[in-house]
C-alpha cells in the first residue's frame, strides 16, 4: 500500500484504518483477509474490511480439484461432431 502512493505518507491512515480492524475482528482474522485481499489484487481498506464483515476470510478459495472424465459407450466423444 506505501509503495502504490507517490507519497507513503498519504498511505498512513489507511494502514492504521487496516490495523485497527484487528481490535473487532482479531488478528488471525484480518491476517487472513490481508492475504485474500492480495491474492486478489485488491489491498485497499475497503477491501480489507468487507472481507472480513462478509467472513470471506473464513471460506477456502483453493479450486476443486478436477474430476476425471466420465467413460461411458454411449459417449461419442470430439470425433464424432467432425
Amino acid at each position: 500500500m506505501l509503495e502504490r502512493r507517490r507519497h507513503p505518507q498519504q498511505a498512513y491512515r489507511s494502514c492504521l484504518g487496516i490495523l485497527r480492524l484487528a481490535e473487532c475482528y482479531g488478528n488471525t482474522r484480518l491476517e487472513a483477509a490481508a492475504e485474500r485481499a492480495l491474492a486478489i489484487g485488491s489491498s485497499s481498506y475497503r477491501s480489507v474490511e468487507s472481507i472480513l464483515r462478509h467472513r470471506l476470510d473464513e471460506t477456502c478459495d483453493r479450486p476443486a480439484e478436477a474430476a476425471e472424465p466420465v467413460r461411458h459407450d454411449n459417449i461419442r466423444g470430439p470425433r464424432y461432431y467432425q
